[in-house]
């Protein structure tokens, strides 16, 4: 039994299929990615899926083969018990960041994402800086973010209170929600959140209780969990690949896999909507060429002498503004490399044709 609309196929994703991708195949979403296959559904049972040939060996770019939450164009076999994937649809929300490492390029973390949940503990996991990358992530996405702030029950209130007006204070239009896996509270107010037909994801690193919220959501210890560090107060990897979870409630949940790094690529629009205030006051310089370092009349400076921004968080923006502008001049570089030496090849196999 086969129902699209269930797992979120919307008219955004019907009015922008293929005509002739539609006449030819099928239509699943994906629901996790392995090493060198998938799992699909149509909306009944997951089914074992693989990539067809041309879609594995035509890809310019590891951007192009699905990810976690994509809609794909595949055939089905054997009573549905094993696909082909021939092509992706267009993507209305991507999840992505550098790849770990060195390595320039692009990671895919989920597509199709409607709202992110961006978790932190409130103990010793929490960190302003780093929820700013998160939110310049997903912001640059296109995702509606919401912050969860876990382990209420080992902080004072009078603590989470004083956290919560710092969160506010860099994403003031965000919700913000405190809640406990131990004693469920705040559990619910999450739950409520969960539209039918919507999807859904978590995000934050290790041990902040993303994998114990999901089982806290589904009303069972379903999904496997360990223990957080007491020596280093670190958590340790449970969730190593995502998954597409649907609930009974008809939402869909992808758990991601806790980040250590999260280097950015290309963020302009998530960088302006998440230091929005920083933007405007840089529309007031007494300069239009205004660097914001030593200029007289600067906007900015005036602003975080006079108290009014904070120079670690105007700091950070500058960080992740020129971490952003590097990795995109060497993913742009690396690109024209990889372009040329495909012509190279292609050069190379024709002359040994002739």
């Amino acid at each position: 039994m086969s129902d699209l609309k269930s797992i979120g196929y919307s008219d955004w994703f019907k009015s922008r299929a293929d005509d002739e991708q539609i006449a030819a195949h099928g239509v699943a979403r994906i629901v996790s990615v392995h090493k060198d296959s998938y799992t699909v559904t149509k909306g009944g049972e997951e089914i074992f899926a693989e990539l067809s040939g041309n879609l594995l060996y035509c890809t310019e770019s590891a951007s192009d083969l699905p990810t976690t939450g994509d809609w794909v164009y595949a055939d089905f076999y054997d009573d549905d018990s094993h696909a082909i994937i021939y092509g992706v649809f267009p993507r209305k929300t991507l999840l992505k960041r550098k790849a770990v490492g060195k390595l320039v390029d692009f990671q895919l973390i989920a597509a199709n994402i409607d709202v992110a949940f961006i978790i932190q503990s409130l103990n010793d996991n929490f960190n302003l800086r780093r929820l700013e990358r998160y939110l310049v992530m997903v912001n640059e996405s296109g995702i509606e973010p919401v912050i969860l702030l876990s382990k209420c029950d080992l902080v004072p209130r009078e603590e989470v209170d004083e956290i919560k007006k710092k969160v506010l204070s860099v994403a003031p239009q965000t919700a913000v929600i405190e809640f406990s896996n131990l004693n469920q509270e705040n559990i619910d107010s999450i739950i409520s959140l969960l539209k039918s037909e919507s999807s859904y994801c978590l995000l934050g690193s290790s041990g902040v209780g993303k994998t114990t919220l999901l089982n806290s959501i589904v009303g069972d210890n379903k999904f496997e969990t360990r223990p957080v560090s007491k020596i280093q107060s670190k958590g340790r990897h449970t969730t190593t690949s995502r998954q597409l979870v649907r609930l009974e409630s008809g939402a869909m949940i992808i758990d991601t896999p806790g980040m250590r790094e999260l280097g950015s690529m290309s963020v302009d629009d998530g960088l302006d909507e998440t230091f929005s205030e920083i933007l405007a006051l840089s529309q007031s310089c007494k300069f239009a060429n205004c660097s914001h370092a030593n200029e007289k009349g600067c906007a900015i400076l005036a602003a975080i002498k006079a108290g009014d921004l904070s120079e670690q968080r105007y700091q950070n923006y500058l960080k992740i503004k020129k971490e952003s502008e590097f990795n995109q001049m060497s993913y742009l570089d690396k690109k024209k490399k990889d372009e040329n030496f495909g012509k190279l090849i292609k050069e190379t196999m024709k002359n040994k044709q002739r």
